[in-house]
């Protein structure tokens, strides 16, 4: 203690600078709040022993365990960049040296350290440090440091005991402090410190939980898109299973159906004797009947070869106008039973498209079946088709530089009921009907439209309808030319070779 202290005046610990630095977490340290221990940093020579502390060292908290991140420090729950603009802020308000340090004795933020000399020169004999605990959750995390400073009794050192060259360039002056605005500065530090934990706290167990959410989150979509992934390996085995099922029960199915039509041409021929009307009429119902069963079972084979990716395309030159003709004369009976006019409206120079002559026939048979099953008698069904250019939209990469691609494009167009806007791309599902009800008008299996956009892809064209409102169809396939693609422009590849 200095010879000259009173009551109420600091106490020396007799700890310089560097065993300030020095003091363990651990150690009980002095708090700010009753400011009567602070700190001298004297080093000349013997000094007096320095007193106990009259506060107790604080409690041992138990260690909080924050999700994810161990127990709390100092540095976790501040912004060094903000802390160190709150350190020069409280310099530059009262004049006092602070330094924060955490428990491992590294330096966080400091503001207005002495310049110009050293703590050991006279002028520093009677400069005190004021040294707290940083407490948070009932744990020390840091320590504060104020200093030095000089209590306000404190004589000034006379102008032959400075340095010569911190007298030339005169040093800054240190701060004079009662006890009293000391400890009132202090208790602010500490509310200041305590909002900035805080805030912290609160910012990394918010940013905490929002991690965990995350990585919870997370886990739970790889589990899920793991589970998806499962489904649909299954699903797609099933899948086969279903095309292998329908394979085989198509063409077991087609072998005993061979001989019932075969047996019911013999008889109505009279090979097995002589048939009345009534008889007659009964075997054309059953050659009839059998003929459409024979359709369903080849779409049940089409349909499963398309999916397997086993259905042969045999690429040749074709021409379109003959191919609808064609397919014109197959549903002319029907259209004409059901009263509904089939007209076929060609350009007589449509460019040849690349493709198997049978496969699109079948294409335009289904699309003209269709329509003619749907328009009401009176109505009309039209086959037209002209050359076009492919729009450079449709054309993926370089659409720029590329010429565009010449292709035929065919339109089957009807009066009959229409397909709501809504329905318009599942049609081309398997097995999608519009009317799925038991009752419905007009039967089929679903497959028809199916096997027409999987056949179109697979000669690289595409299928779509268009609004006729309101009413009727419109089918639009476009089909590329055999000698309308350029070298450099950009077609969609074949499925199927």
């Amino acid at each position: 203690m200095r010879p000259d202290a009173h009551k109420g005046t600091p106490v020396d610990f007799g700890l310089d600078e560097e065993d300030l630095l020095a003091v363990p977490s651990s150690a009980p340290m002095p708090s700010a709040r009753g400011v009567d221990a602070p700190v001298s940093s004297k080093r000349d020579g013997a000094q007096s022993a320095p007193e106990p502390s009259t506060l107790p060292p604080p409690a041992a908290a138990p260690v909080v365990d924050l999700v994810g991140i161990g127990p709390l420090s100092l540095e976790d729950l501040v912004d060094r960049d903000a802390l160190g603009e709150m350190a020069a802020s409280f310099h530059k308000l009262f004049g006092l040296p602070i330094r924060i340090q955490s428990t491992s004795g590294a330096t966080l933020a400091e503001a207005g350290a002495p310049a110009g000399g050293d703590l050991a020169e006279p002028r520093f004999a009677d400069a005190l440090h004021q040294v707290f605990p940083i407490e948070y959750d009932g744990r020390t995390i840091g320590r504060s440091l104020l200093g030095p400073y000089l209590p306000e009794d404190a004589e000034e050192p006379p102008a032959a005991a400075l340095d010569p060259a911190c007298a030339a360039g005169a040093p800054p002056r240190l701060a004079r402090l009662r006890p009293e605005r000391l400890g009132a500065i202090a208790d602010h530090l500490r509310a200041v410190l305590d909002l900035i934990l805080f805030s912290g706290h609160k910012s990394l167990l918010t940013s905490t939980m929002h991690v965990a959410s995350i990585r919870e989150s997370f886990r739970e979509l790889s589990q899920k898109n793991a589970e998806l992934e499962q489904a649909y390996e299954r699903l797609k085995e099933l899948d086969r299973l279903k095309s292998n099922f329908l394979a085989t029960v198509s063409h077991e199915l087609r072998t005993p159906l061979t001989s019932i039509m075969g047996y019911s041409e013999m008889l109505a021929e009279g090979i097995g004797g002589p048939l009345n009307g009534e008889q007659r009429e009964f075997i054309e119902t059953i050659r009839s009947k059998s003929e459409q069963l024979l359709g369903l079972i080849m779409s049940l084979l089409d349909l499963s070869k398309l999916e397997s990716g086993t259905l042969i395309v045999h690429r040749t030159e074709v021409m379109v106008a003959p191919v609808l003709f064609e397919a014109a004369s197959t549903m002319a009976p029907a259209a004409a039973k059901k009263g509904v006019e089939l007209r076929i409206d060609a350009d007589g120079d449509l460019p040849p498209v690349l493709g198997d002559g049978d496969r699109l026939r079948q294409v335009f048979i289904n699309l003209v079946e269709n329509a003619v099953k749907f328009t009401e008698a009176g109505g009309e069904v039209l086959l037209a088709a002209r050359a076009v250019s492919e729009d450079a939209d449709d054309l993926p990469g370089l659409v720029l530089v590329a010429p565009l691609q010449q292709a035929v494009e065919i339109r089957v167009i009807d009066t009959g009921i229409g397909i709501p806007p809504a329905e318009r791309l599942k049609v081309f599902d398997p097995f999608y009907q519009i009317d799925q009800s038991s009752t419905r008008e007009h039967g089929g299996t679903g497959l028809g439209l199916s096997i027409v956009k999987r056949l179109v892809e697979a000669h690289g064209g595409t299928v779509r309808i268009e609004t006729n409102e309101p009413r009727g169809t419109v089918f639009v396939v476009k089909l590329p030319t055999a000698a309308g693609a350029p070298a450099n422009s950009v077609s969609p590849p074949p499925v199927f070779q």
